[in-house]
């Protein structure tokens, strides 16, 4: 029930800084690209003016003792005949083409250069070429991208943090209201309940007292409820090996004091000496809810079918009821949902039923037909 800021802000400064990043990505993209066109582009033109340098250098060569090939310490070259055979090269890789040209190979870029037939040693091509990494550009950008993403996430939580904490306090201050009053709440309630069986067994049964008993399990199943949605954050429930058929029994029993005051039937056929292996809390906010549900809904003076069955190694819990139907069995585990807003309580009790479901690996298939009735079914694991 409490505010947990750290989480909140997390949560979302992470969603609003996947959403900026992704709207970032488009123009990332287009940067990185224009930022490699411009380097191919400057590659280009730095290889075709060190192969005009070499054409100069062997055009200025007048064959008066050796020729200096000239050499750089970023750029290497060769010269080929007419079969691109190589008369002279530094070159450090094979070319994949030998169209004239610029050309991209891996991590090389090279320009070749068709050259006259004099003064170039009988030398028909110039090959020139540099290194070139675009994952450099790649990894730039990346790096880029990613320390936006770094700050504006810090950011966000810092904001969110600190933007959080007035409903964090707020949130405290109804969570320890909520808690104090669910206190308050048991002290009279059970006092209730035990002075209805004390004058039960001193004065016997009567109608007035049956309702009283009545609203007072309501009350109790509504109590179970919101003190479960309070504390199954905070505490860890154990498992324990449960008699289901036995436990099943006693709260048909228990159920049965609230179905009498709409004159309404329940009908159990419980095979015995089922177990499963489950928190016994958790089991009874599902047999709670379901029971409560179908007596609920159901008309007066019918019935509601209770059937606890063994299927291989499942246990089949079957409750059937003849009221009125679900018009939107989709929706009914979503909190606060409520079909019948006449019908009283807060629409949580199914979604305990449903959270708990998951948690613990129980099948539940619900069968609904409106005016009708409805009938949910659990798919238990039997204990070994």
């Amino acid at each position: 029930m409490i505010l947990d800021a750290k989480k909140y802000s997390y949560r979302y400064a992470l969603f609003y800084t996947l959403i900026i990043a992704t709207l970032l990505f488009v123009p990332l993209f287009v940067y990185t690209s224009l930022v490699l066109d411009i380097n191919e582009a400057k590659n280009e033109r730095d290889l075709k003016e060190k192969a005009l340098q070499i054409v100069g250098k062997m055009e200025e060569y007048n064959n008066d003792g050796i020729f200096q090939y000239p050499r750089f310490a970023s750029f290497k070259s060769g010269l080929y005949d007419e079969n691109f055979k190589p008369i002279f090269s530094l070159l450090d890789f094979i070319p994949d083409s030998f169209n004239l040209g610029y050309h991209k190979q891996q991590t090389k870029r090279y320009y070749i250069v068709e050259l006259p037939d004099e003064h170039y040693f009988g030398a028909k091509y110039l090959i020139v070429a540099k290194e070139f990494d675009p994952w450099k550009i790649y990894r730039t950008s990346f790096l880029i991208g990613l320390g936006i993403v770094l700050i504006l996430f810090l950011f966000s939580y810092i904001v969110l943090k600190n933007f959080s904490r007035p409903f964090e306090k707020v949130n405290q201050t109804l969570d320890n209201f909520i808690k104090d009053s669910m206190h308050e709440i048991n002290t009279p309630l059970s006092i209730i309940n035990v002075n209805i069986d004390l004058f039960t067994r001193k004065f016997g049964e009567n109608r007035y007292l049956s309702r009283i008993k009545s609203a007072a399990k309501t009350l109790s199943n509504i109590y179970n409820d919101m003190d479960y949605l309070i504390k199954k954050d905070r505490i860890e429930y154990k498992k324990e090996k449960i008699d289901f058929s036995a436990f099943l029994q006693e709260r048909v029993d228990y159920f049965q004091e609230i179905a009498n005051l709409r004159q309404i039937k329940l009908i159990a056929k419980i095979k015995p000496n089922l177990c499963i292996y489950i928190n016994k809390t958790k089991l009874q906010r599902i047999v709670d809810n379901t029971l409560s549900n179908a007596v609920k809904y159901s008309k007066e003076r019918s019935k509601v079918k209770i059937y606890l069955i063994r299927v291989g190694q499942k246990a089949v819990l079957t409750v059937k009821d003849y009221g009125i139907g679900i018009e939107q069995p989709q929706k009914i585990f979503n909190r606060f949902y409520r079909e019948e807003h006449d019908k009283g309580g807060f629409g949580i009790g199914l979604s305990i039923v449903h959270n708990i479901i998951n948690q613990e690996n129980i099948t539940l298939k619900v069968v609904s037909k409106p005016s009708r009735g409805s009938a949910f079914i659990y798919y238990f694991n039997l204990s070994a």
